[in-house]
């Protein structure tokens, strides 16, 4: 089964073509870094404007490079939330274009589970049950996955996603965007010495908060009236966070027996989430399983991993009325 995806939730324009879930043959993603960058994080209308500009040549590319034909197309998957409205409509409308002109069906996929399932792309022996922690700009979550379509949120943010806030705190630290990256970088030179709020680990739950985490960074900068260690304040924020994703995905993992963890979204890519979560898993027996650094940040790669195994578990096809939406479910 041969699928080329469509990814536009946010600011990356992607297409791929996967063969049978985990065979990429192509993987093109068009960044608009460069042009958010002015503005310290998206803008949805230009988003939306650019996904418009870019789709048909990265969609030809990435037929191109699968060496694959029209004809060969099986399926074509759409990632239709959760995501910017906006962006996600020129997605959908492309593809729902594409559908019909070629009469191919059309699979709409959740960005959410595609994140998920691009875990299956690189880990061919991730085997059932496991711990997925999923962390990126929108999204911040600790799931139990018993299945390729049986997910169970077990915790999450109760306010920030874990990428939003770094994006935030990069701001204030007059850090270029997106923040993950640019605050992981000047980590590296400082020490992990402030601490900006208490760390509850006598907690039940699984839940995580950054928003108080976030505000006390902005307290601190503020009372320190300019006279800061910024590589200070840029690791302890991300030892924070990383505290927090780690503390509430093991736990669960040990709450729930489950001996094998995964980890993928933007965040995903952080170095120092990837050391802690191996040094915190290590100590109980679980093994870890951390994605390709392309595969962690958006792709189409991921939308089509999903929209082979939904076809595999019996899950309908879209019609020609398929709407994106802005949020959805786990």
């Amino acid at each position: 089964m041969t699928i080329l995806a469509i990814e536009t939730s946010c600011d990356e324009t992607a297409a791929a073509v996967v063969r049978n879930g985990t065979e990429i043959l192509s993987d093109v993603v068009a960044s608009q870094i460069d042009i958010h960058e002015r503005f310290g994080g998206v803008v949805p209308e230009i988003a939306s404007r650019n996904h418009t500009a870019a789709l048909p040549k990265v969609v030809e590319q990435a037929l191109s490079q699968s060496r694959m034909k029209w004809k060969d197309i099986d399926i074509i998957a759409v990632t239709y939330g959760a995501g910017l409205l906006g962006a996600l409509l020129t997605g959908v409308a492309y593809a729902k274009g594409l559908s019909y002109a070629l009469n191919k069906p059309l699979m709409a996929v959740s960005h959410v589970r595609g994140h998920i399932a691009a875990n299956y792309t690189a880990h061919k022996n991730l085997g059932f049950p496991y711990i997925c922690v999923l962390a990126s700009g929108g999204h911040s979550a600790v799931l139990k996955v018993a299945d390729y379509d049986d997910i169970e949120a077990l915790g999450g943010t109760s306010d920030d996603a874990a990428g939003e806030a770094f994006d935030k705190v990069a701001r204030m630290l007059g850090l270029s965007y997106p923040g993950g990256p640019a605050i992981q970088k000047l980590a590296k030179e400082g020490t992990p010495n402030i601490v900006f709020t208490k760390r509850a680990q006598s907690r039940k739950d699984y839940d995580f908060s950054f928003s108080g985490l976030k505000t006390a960074v902005v307290n601190y900068i503020a009372n320190a009236k300019g006279d800061i260690n910024k590589s200070d304040v840029a690791a302890s924020f991300q030892e924070s966070v990383v505290f927090r994703l780690t503390d509430s995905a093991v736990r669960a993992a040990r709450d729930f027996d489950i001996k094998r963890l995964a980890l993928c979204g933007g965040v995903g890519a952080n170095l120092r989430l990837r050391e802690k979560l191996e040094e915190e898993c290590k100590k109980y027996g679980i093994e870890t399983y951390f994605l390709p650094l392309g595969l962690c940040t958006d792709n189409a790669v991921m939308i089509a991993a999903e929209a082979y195994f939904m076809v595999q578990k019996g899950k309908a096809f879209a019609g020609p009325d398929l709407d994106a939406s802005a949020n959805l479910p786990f």
